[in-house]
């Protein structure tokens, strides 16, 4: 059941990172054609800010597929000396640090979009966009990474208390490692 849940997680991931992509590669195209028209002497203007929102947005929604694919960054000097039980909780508990710091961020990023809802904020830009439409996508990121995390932390939990590490290590563990051992 657990491997379930964590492969659907997998699959959502991949979903949303393809829509991420797409988004990518759109506003590429809109900045390159800016690039473009900007030697003939016209621009859309404001494609920079765009850009910088577009890039926001992919990053929080980015982090939940990296987590399940095992691309965040790690430091294993203890990890990479233990080996079975003592190797799992070491994944388990630096999830759980990770899960609990997005946590914290996702908790901090509801204030900021609040008050943009509150105030009707908008950038102090040419484009004056209105911040919440940007702000909202940003924090649902945050929140999904938050969701991912801790469900995932749950799920390895179980796996590691029914004994199976093999499937921990999979769902958890360092990716150079996983794919050594495959």
């Amino acid at each position: 059941m657990e491997e379930n849940v964590l492969n659907s997680l997998r699959q959502w991931n991949r979903r949303i990172a393809i829509l991420t992509g797409f988004g990518l590669l759109v506003c590429a195209a809109v900045v390159l054609i800016d690039i473009v028209l900007r030697q003939f002497g016209a621009s859309f203007g404001g494609t920079d800010e765009i850009s910088g929102y577009v890039m926001a947005i992919a990053t929080s929604w980015g982090m939940a597929f990296t987590l399940l694919e095992l691309g965040h960054v790690r430091i294993d000097i203890l990890r990479a000396r233990t080996h079975g039980l003592a190797r799992a909780l070491f994944d388990l508990f630096s999830l759980a640090v990770l899960a609990g710091t997005v946590t914290l961020i996702a908790w901090r990023c509801w204030p900021v979009l609040a008050r943009s809802l509150a105030n009707s904020s908008r950038a102090n830009t040419p484009l004056e966009t209105p911040l919440a439409w940007v702000q909202a996508p940003w924090f649902a990121g945050w929140v999904w990474f938050a969701a991912v995390a801790w469900l995932t932390v749950v799920l390895a939990g179980i796996l590691i208390f029914k004994r199976k590490l093999d499937k921990s290590e999979q769902a958890i563990g360092a990716y150079a490692e996983v794919e050594q051992a495959q």
